[in-house]
């Protein structure tokens, strides 16, 4: 195996933090335009970004321009640990939030759009802080790499590997025959949905700046919010609800189908066997809690909505469908605590923090693709018994799926509750309960951010350890990655030159 070209490494490094620094200066503006106070601790912090990304860039000019497959997922993996060192600058430097540790948490949190927040007090958050915050998740959401390799093919340096190890799901669809027009589109499409969502929740009443930050959180499937109550307190304007309702279903489902409805090739999305079944499991879902919300006689709406507005049959549809919606997208926004429903209810939501949203979007978990193809691959298995000599493929929008898809998956499936069961006993070893622990790790891992327990809708991450923070922050990364991109660079093997 050959050597690994370390100065193309350093010079992606290079070129991402180039990207952090100037999102970092975005935010200086909006702390300037608010007088808040942080204007120049984010400025230093943007400077000292810039700097580092400058210097790694001008010490590795003379670099070989090839990027393999092992240099693809050393760029990756080390491209999010960077982006997250860096992002923890403006926190750490303006006081916003105490100690590296925490800092490093909610960006990790950020760019993995998991949305965990140790913040006890967000709205006493300067505003420049806050968005810089949303921003991360923004950044995140459609990938830092899909954002770097628009960019890398100005440089000479193609992107397919980093498209590879940044995308490692069962989709592999491709909008153009060129990686670097694929990443134009998907970020067009992104920033489409973004500006439109941000008008709507405008119009609808919040502020201007409320607006743009849900915007970014929602689209990024991430969570965070500029409110200590989330989504919680527009609970009596339902219009904003239901804006968000839609962006995040929009947000869970593959981008490409995206560009197939905005080419005006609806059959291609309404074939869709991902997209049918992501449809069947939010109704199903939201059907199911709306019920027992509504005739549960211990469930008190009024301690849902308050006050009431379109009734309580509205009331028990909508919170059931945020909610549905929020943990499938992994996106984590809370409109009421769904711990306190009722204990089936409890048991209900933390079976969907395994079930995530399209291949193909910003959510988090093991996506619906996968729940699929591993399905229909039991159900060929019964078969198999009976008819031992047929020839049975898996189908997945009407074409055969081969035998290697289907390991991978299952292999994936296999490592990603190996990861929930060792991420659990980790945190139980921290002395957290068993309900706070396995509700963390799952929540961690899946990106989906409120949890269970000491983690719940109400509560933060804030009573952690510090190295439960950690721990956190390390299935954060790999559930972002999907596994493979991250583990693998732990292996033996990946780092032999022969």
């Amino acid at each position: 195996m050959p050597k690994l070209n370390y100065q193309i490494i350093l010079h992606v490094m290079g070129l991402l933090l180039l990207c952090n620094g100037g999102f970092m200066l975005l935010s200086t503006l909006v702390s300037w335009y608010y007088q808040d106070g942080v204007t120049l601790e984010i400025s230093m912090a943007a400077l000292i970004t810039l700097f580092i990304g400058t210097l790694f860039m001008f010490t590795t000019r003379g670099h070989s321009k090839e990027v393999k497959i092992r240099e693809g997922y050393i760029i990756v993996t080390f491209g999010w640990i960077f982006m997250a060192l860096s992002g923890s600058l403006p926190y750490v430097i303006s006081g916003a939030i105490p100690g590296f540790t925490n800092a490093f948490f909610e960006t990790m949190s950020g760019y993995t759009t998991t949305g965990a927040s140790i913040l006890n007090d967000i709205e006493s958050i300067p505003n420049g802080i806050l968005f810089w915050r949303s921003l991360t998740h923004w950044i995140g959401g459609m990938g830092i790499i899909v954002l770097a390799i628009a960019i890398l093919p100005l440089l000479g340096i193609g992107g397919m590997q980093l498209f590879s190890a940044e995308s490692p799901g069962p989709s592999a669809d491709k909008l153009k025959p060129r990686i670097r027009d694929t990443a134009k589109r998907l970020w067009l499409i992104y920033v489409t949905y973004t500006a439109a969502e941000t008008i709507l929740l405008w119009v609808a009443g919040m502020s201007l700046f409320d607006a743009v930050n849900h915007s970014f959180s929602t689209l990024s499937t991430g969570g965070f919010s500029t409110k200590n109550a989330s989504m919680a307190f527009w609970n009596d304007n339902p219009m904003i609800q239901y804006i968000v309702i839609v962006f995040m279903f929009l947000a869970g489902s593959n981008f490409v189908l995206s560009y197939f409805a905005f080419k005006g090739k609806f059959s291609r999305v309404l074939n869709d066997d991902e997209f049918k079944w992501y449809f069947y499991f939010i109704a199903s879902f939201t059907a199911i809690a709306a019920l027992v919300i509504y005739f549960e006689a211990d469930v008190s709406l009024s301690s849902i909505d308050h006050p009431m507005v379109w009734g309580e049959g509205e009331s028990a549809f909508r919170h059931s469908l945020f909610q549905v919606l929020t943990v499938i997208t992994t996106t984590g926004f809370v409109s009421a605590d769904y711990t306190m429903w009722t204990p089936f209810l409890t048991i209900f939501f933390f079976g969907m923090f395994f079930i995530g949203g399209s291949a193909g979007s910003t959510a988090g978990g093991v996506k619906v693709m996968r729940h699929i193809i591993m399905i229909r691959n039991g159900l060929i298995e019964f078969k198999r018994t009976l008819h031992p000599n047929a020839i049975l493929p898996v189908r997945f929008n009407k074409k055969s799926i081969s035998k290697e898809i289907v390991f991978n998956i299952l292999g994936f499936f296999i490592l990603y509750m190996l990861a929930f069961i060792i991420g659990s006993v980790g945190l139980g070893a921290l002395g957290l309960d068993f309900e706070t622990s396995i509700g963390g790790a799952a929540s961690s891992l899946g990106n989906i951010g409120p949890a269970f327990g000491g983690l719940s809708p109400v509560n933060n991450f804030d009573m952690l350890p510090d190295i439960g923070k950690w721990w956190c922050a390390f299935l954060m990364l790999i559930g972002r990655l999907e596994l493979f991109t991250v583990l693998i660079i732990l292996t033996p093997f990946f780092w032999r030159n022969r």
